[in-house]
Formats: C-alpha cells, sequence, structure tokens
C-alpha cells in the first residue's frame, strides 16, 4: 500500500493522480526466507546497489560469550512476528530458532539482507 494522499477531497469528489508512480514508490511481495537448501535472489535497490535476499537458508552466524560461530539452523520454534510463520518455518527479525549451537533470537532482517545473525538466548 502506497503512503499517499487521499484520493478523495473533504467534500467526497474524486481527485485525479496527478503523476504515475515512480520505480522506487512501487512496493513488493515481502519475502519469506525458510529453512532449507541455501537459495538466493538479487533485486535491484535504489541508486547503484543490489539488495540480496535470502529465499531460503540453513546457516547462521550466532554471536556467543566466546565469540562468533556458523550454526546450522534446525527450525523455527517461535515468530513473535506472526504465529503462523514459525509452523511454516519463516525466519524474520526477532524470531526465536533452534541451532546446533541453541537456541538463538534473529537480529538480522534476512529478507534484505541475505544473511542470519543471532544472539544465543540460552
Amino acid at each position: 500500500m502506497e503512503h499517499s494522499r487521499s484520493s478523495r477531497k473533504r467534500t467526497g469528489g474524486r481527485l485525479k493522480p496527478s503523476r504515475d508512480r515512480k520505480k522506487h514508490e512501487i512496493g513488493s511481495e515481502p519475502t519469506e526466507p525458510r529453512v532449507g537448501e541455501q537459495k538466493y535472489k538479487t533485486v535491484d535497490a535504489r541508486g547503484d546497489n543490489q539488495k540480496v535476499r535470502a529465499l531460503k537458508t540453513n546457516v547462521a552466524t550466532v554471536a556467543t560469550d566466546s565469540g562468533t560461530v556458523r550454526a546450522d539452523i534446525e527450525a523455527v520454534s517461535e515468530n513473535p512476528a506472526n504465529p503462523n510463520y514459525a509452523r511454516r518455518n519463516i525466519i524474520t527479525k526477532g524470531a526465536v530458532i533452534d541451532t546446533s549451537e541453541g537456541k538463538a533470537k534473529v537480529t538480522s532482517r534476512p529478507g534484505q539482507t541475505g544473511q542470519v545473525n543471532a544472539v544465543l538466548v540460552e
């Protein structure tokens, strides 16, 4: 949904759009990164930049007391963004994942950055 002015006047009459949307104003469907064999997608971003979106991933960089460790993701145990995401093994920021190191909370946005960074909870 685009954030813009209302399409109607205070009186109820319609307002004609003054221009078409620009490319950077057009949104896209959310990327829902799942647990599985690694699969990425590159998307053009604003400027001369690119975003790498994780479609599927099974590794996370977990921060522990002794340093950072590369851990395997086994499953998503809970996801406060949406309870159905935990059932469907969708990883978003704030999700609690089961890793080979233990339970960890995701601190990155895998759908935007293409990588899963997490902090050990237990």
